[in-house]
């Protein structure tokens, strides 16, 4: 039993539980960004790029491009994968990059947002700063009369 008892206290510690709380909320947010970045941010580099920035379908065909069957296969990414062509997905590459670019960006501002907020509630400037523990004082003294 002493087995099960370690195991549930490790499993229920509260940094356990954190992690496990943030892998889910970093799953559910991915795919936000991963919509933020396909439905609105690329459209925009598009237009602004004159129709040229769908990098999903950029790659380099490093085989035939016939399926098992040895039937053609339309030159798409995603007929080439699916008939297992190999390619060299640069652009898909490219894509997954801005992703992370702009899921590590909005993370760093949700993070700073959050220290913000957390030291603004956390220390009251009205208070009075803590009481020098006794411990701290002795050494303190020790250290001074040793310098003599």
């Amino acid at each position: 039993m002493g087995m099960v008892k370690e195991f549930r206290d490790f499993a229920l510690k509260g940094n356990v539980v954190d992690l496990a709380v943030g892998v889910i909320i970093g799953g559910a947010f991915g795919k936000i960004v991963d919509s933020l970045v396909k439905d609105i941010i690329m459209p925009i580099v598009s237009l602004i790029m004159g129709g040229k920035a769908d990098f999903t379908n950029k790659f380099i065909l490093l085989g035939e491009a016939v399926d098992k069957d040895g039937k053609a296969v339309a030159l798409t990414y995603d007929a080439l994968s699916k008939a297992g062509v190999p390619i060299f997905a640069w652009g898909s590459f490219i894509t997954i990059l801005i992703n992370f670019v702009i899921l590590a960006f909005v993370i760093f501002w949700m993070v700073k947002a959050f220290n913000k907020a957390k030291g603004n509630l956390s220390i009251d400037p009205s208070a009075p700063p803590p009481a020098t523990p006794e411990d701290v004082l002795l050494l303190r003294e020790i250290r001074d009369s040793l310098k003599k």
